[in-house]
């Protein structure tokens, strides 16, 4: 179906953030999953991986961002783009809770610290 329709968005918790799935395989796509996450602040970032590339635009709140060595900040209207393979981790920056529309092709999968592999449940 070309339009899905928000009642049906699933939402998932891990690692003390929210993902609400908006596109994915099991709901029509082929070749792109796109989700919101949200993250309160304090939350602990959780460094990770992906196979392929992941595109994400802030929404709302600020993000500390940390890709490879790099670190910078992105606010609402910033896009980060994280490479494949290479370790990532978002910290809320200010009081405000963090908002991000997230992009990552069909197949991808992330990848924790002790080197599991997992497709997200939002990506599916």
């Amino acid at each position: 179906m070309a339009v899905i329709q928000r009642a049906e968005n699933e939402r998932h918790a891990m690692h003390g953030a929210v993902f609400t799935a908006l596109a994915s395989p099991s709901r029509g796509t082929r070749q792109t999953s796109l989700w919101r996450v949200e993250i309160q602040p304090g939350t602990p970032a959780t460094p990770h991986q992906v196979t392929q590339e992941e595109i994400l635009v802030v929404t709302g709140g600020r993000a500390r961002v940390r890709i490879g060595a790099d670190e910078a900040t992105a606010a609402p209207g910033d896009c980060i783009v994280v490479p494949a393979d290479t370790t990532f981790a978002l910290n809320v920056d200010g009081p405000e809770p963090l908002s991000a529309l997230v992009c990552f092709p069909v197949g991808g999968r992330a990848r924790l610290p002790d080197g599991a592999e997992f497709t997200p449940p939002w990506a599916q």
